[in-house]
């Protein structure tokens, strides 16, 4: 598979995933996060969801860092709902959020879930490695004793 083939998959499938979060954000929520009879009106939302994350996101990122740094990163929900939040102002009347506390427990749910499915389709940004502990120093012949402090 060639580079561009990869990240297309990849997109498609961070915007499938992020279409069923807001999905279930939608179906948990019902009547404060709502869009229209047409499933393609959710398509949209979430694409233009993923769109504000990429492009948006970091600068508010930026300049809210005072307050994400003191709040230990959950300012980083505030930032997602008001994302949300925006979305359904740009999207009236086929996809809404009636208010910020609407928006913010979508955004809670939009990130539990996505976290969930990336994790579960090995699309997660976050990867563990560990290495081996450092062995024994090796002896360098000097026939001293080495002391590691």
């Amino acid at each position: 598979m060639s580079p561009h083939t990869s990240k297309a998959v990849r997109f498609l499938q961070s915007w499938v995933i992020n279409t069923v979060a807001v999905l279930v954000a939608v179906m948990l929520l019902r009547g404060g996060i709502t869009y229209e009879d047409k499933f393609q009106n959710l398509l949209i939302a979430s694409l233009l969801l993923g769109i504000l994350n990429a492009f948006v996101r970091p600068i508010l990122m930026l300049i809210a860092l005072p307050l994400l740094i003191f709040t230990l990163g959950l300012f980083t929900l505030v930032i997602n709902a008001l994302l949300l939040y925006l979305v359904g102002a740009l999207m009236q009347p086929h996809f809404q959020v009636k208010s910020f506390g609407y928006a913010f427990l979508g955004a809670l749910i939009i990130s539990v879930i996505s976290i969930a499915l990336n994790l579960l389709t090995g699309n997660a940004r976050v990867s563990v490695q560990r290495r081996r502990p450092p062995g024994p120093p090796k002896d360098s012949g000097s026939g001293g004793s080495v002391i590691d402090v």
